[in-house]
């Protein structure tokens, strides 16, 4: 077999380093040491034609014995570019990427993928004689390759952004020392339960995937419906909880995970040391800043434990910057990935069952709870709240201590 991946690293170390003489050669080595096949392979690692490698072999043949000329090739010799036979071919290419990139209403490829074959197409129909192979190389010469849409656009940059992340650490780094809990929390992904197929790949006997169906839409008293996970993070422990929920992600639901990571998991690590809890969140979703039943909701959990709630939301934009994210919840995906979900049940036990070398253990339970939208809060109620607000942002952080009796 083959090994396309270390000729095409053997080339690319010498490439820049020979002339066309000695590429040529080269390739030729190349294809003579593979065996069968080898022309082909080494015509498609280094671009060259199977006529410039067969030369190639035929010089190693016929210079065995010969001193070097010092000449790369015959005056006269090679073939001509196809942009030197065909005028203004790279021009017009240029024109076709261009505007089909500006969505342009008379462009030869009006919003479609820009493959290869479709620009020869495009191309061909101008009067041009191309193939898909010669518009690799010039797109390679115009210095275009495929690539994928890059997550990187947050939205509008607030100003006390670093400032508020700065703030964050600040206070884990605090509550941590003083061995107090501090958690990261989010609601992951609502998952579709029941045979729909989940993203990702898996080992399987080949050619036997998991049938699942077609389309992704539920039928009423069929399926199960949807799940929504709700996570909880412990900074320090590296240990987290996940509350299966069956019904709308509200602030009660977000506050009831809380509330279940603490009596399962949270209280008996922390025992009768804690009597304050750090909560990073977040600044939408059911744990927004703005949203009037989170903090009620939390005040109820204060004055059941005894502890002090401190909450400091990350600022907007910035979700995937929150710890669990990238310390809890990547990782159940890659668990589960190519795995349907077929039931809350398994869904749990996939969950429970992701590990990392770091020591990650995660709980997990459904909530069978049902949690109404469109609860009105009155504003008057969060005067009730025995709630201290931090002079830096204030919208962003404050505490809420346990109700005086």
């Amino acid at each position: 077999m083959i090994d396309r991946a270390a000729m095409r690293s053997r080339y690319e170390a010498v490439a820049a380093h020979l002339d066309e003489r000695g590429l040529r050669l080269f390739a030729a080595g190349e294809a003579r040491a593979a065996g069968r096949g080898g022309i082909s392979a080494v015509s498609v690692v280094t671009g060259m034609s199977r006529n410039t490698i067969k030369q190639g072999l035929k010089e190693l043949e016929q210079q065995k014995n010969a001193e070097p000329s010092g000449r790369v090739r015959r005056t006269g010799g090679g073939r001509k570019k196809a942009t030197a036979k065909q005028p203004g071919l790279l021009e017009a290419l240029q024109e076709i990427i261009e505007s089909a990139i500006r969505g342009d209403p008379e462009t030869d490829l009006l919003w479609v993928i820009m493959s290869q074959r479709q620009l020869a197409k495009a191309l061909q129909a101008r009067g041009f004689k191309v193939t898909h192979k010669t518009v690799r190389r010039l797109l390679k010469d115009l210095g275009y390759s495929l690539q994928a849409n890059a997550k990187t656009k947050e939205g509008a940059n607030h100003p006390d952004r670093n400032a508020q992340f700065e703030h964050i650490n600040a206070l884990v780094n605090s509550f941590r020392d003083d061995g107090q809990p501090a958690i990261s929390v989010d609601t992951k992904k609502k998952e579709l339960v029941g045979d729909f197929k989940n993203k990702g790949r898996t080992l399987r006997p080949k050619g036997k995937p998991e049938p699942v169906r077609v389309h992704d839409f539920i039928i009423k008293d069929k399926d199960h419906g949807r799940a929504s996970p709700y996570g909880v993070y412990d900074i320090a422990a590296n240990e987290g909880w996940v509350n299966v929920g069956v019904d709308h992600d509200t602030a009660a639901f977000a506050v009831e995970s809380i509330r279940r990571w603490w009596s399962n998991l949270g209280k008996k690590r922390y025992a009768d040391k804690a009597n304050r809890l750090l909560i990073t969140a977040d600044c939408g979703g059911s744990n927004g800043a703005r949203v009037r039943l989170w903090k009620i909701e939390l005040q109820k959990l204060a004055n059941e434990t005894g502890m002090s709630i401190t909450v400091a939301h990350h600022p907007p934009g910035t979700s995937k910057w929150n710890r669990i994210e990238h310390r809890m919840f990547s990782h159940i995906s890659m668990n589960w990935r190519g795995k349907p979900l077929v039931s809350h049940q398994v869904i749990v036990q996939l969950i429970a069952s992701t590990k990392t070398k770091t020591g990650l253990n995660i709980g997990c339970d459904i909530d069978w709870s049902r949690y109404p939208k469109g609860l009105k809060i009155p504003k008057a109620a969060l005067k009730k709240l025995n709630i201290t607000y931090d002079q830096f942002h204030p919208d962003w952080n404050y505490t809420l201590h346990p109700a005086i009796p």
